[in-house]
């Protein structure tokens, strides 16, 4: 996939020109790890075959109800999950934007509404990463018993792959000793403690309120249009911090306004590039 020359060196000179990095993520980060995305049906029924003969997509799967209602079919979708993130290695793409943000004065935060928690397995520091959906590596009480939030490390799932059901015992809360689920946003989801996003996401509002206008660059990954969480906050902050928005996307990298960088590509694709003309100048 050849990238327009013109387009990388905007791209490359917004970067550079940068004293400070805004790192934006959706889920088409992670594909270039081995991760599924979940674009659509077909491509969440693809990762898992058994929800297909179920007709069940992703947002039926991503819902609280289940813990309720069936806590081993919950688990079995989440667990499976959970292992999945814990065996994979990020792609070189994160070590790439690791030493661009290392390299800014005014340093960086990451916004992402991926759960898996590549980033900080990256090396970047848990403060500076939004989870803005949470994520698979903490749990919180289904009971919401006043436990908060806590590491799921201590849980090893087992899951049944052919019923993709989750084996005995499933994690517990450590005061009361009901059902954990994970500190993930679901569909439909009113009782998900935000508190460690939220905690997070106060340090990077008051990062930017203190960023003079024009010195920060955005640089966005795989997010598309159907959750548009992150593409909505990186257009919102482009526009208030007057910034240059670099969308890379493959299917979806149309941008807002002309001032922007579009680049139709995977994230491990799109850093490479850029990152050959970043070191070569």
């Amino acid at each position: 996939m050849n990238l327009p020359a013109s387009d990388l060196v905007r791209a490359a000179d917004a970067i550079r020109r940068a004293e400070a990095l805004l790192i934006c993520a959706g889920a088409g980060m992670g594909v270039d790890s081995g991760l599924p995305d979940f674009r659509g049906d077909q491509g969440f029924w693809k990762a898992y075959p058994l929800y297909a003969k179920l007709k069940l997509n992703f947002a039926d799967m991503a819902n609280p109800d289940w813990f309720e209602r069936d806590p081993e079919m919950a688990w079995g979708f989440y667990g499976h999950r959970l292992n999945l993130y814990r065996a994979t290695q990020p792609h070189a793409g994160f070590s790439i934007l690791k030493k661009w943000a290392e390299s800014k004065p005014m340093g960086h935060f990451i916004f992402t509404s991926n759960v898996d928690g590549q980033f900080q397995c990256a090396g970047f520091a848990a403060d500076r990463v939004v989870e803005a959906h949470g994520s698979i590596h903490f749990l919180q009480c289904l009971n919401a018993c006043g436990a908060g939030i806590f590491a799921a490390d201590a849980f090893t799932p087992e899951v049944d792959i052919a019923t993709m059901r989750a084996r005995a015992p499933l994690p517990c809360c450590p005061r009361c000793g009901g059902l954990a689920r994970p500190n993930i946003l679901m569909f439909g989801d009113g009782g998900w403690d935000n508190t460690r996003s939220k905690a997070v996401s106060s340090g990077l509002n008051a990062w930017l309120r203190e960023m003079p206008l024009k010195k920060v660059a955005i640089v966005e990954c795989g997010a598309g249009g159907a959750i548009p969480t992150v593409r909505f906050f990186s257009e919102q902050i482009a526009q208030l911090r007057e910034a240059i928005l670099v969308r890379i996307n493959p299917r979806e990298s149309d941008v807002p306004e002309a001032r922007h960088v579009s680049l139709e590509a995977g994230a491990l694709h799109a850093l490479s590039a850029l990152d050959l003309l970043l070191s070569t100048k």
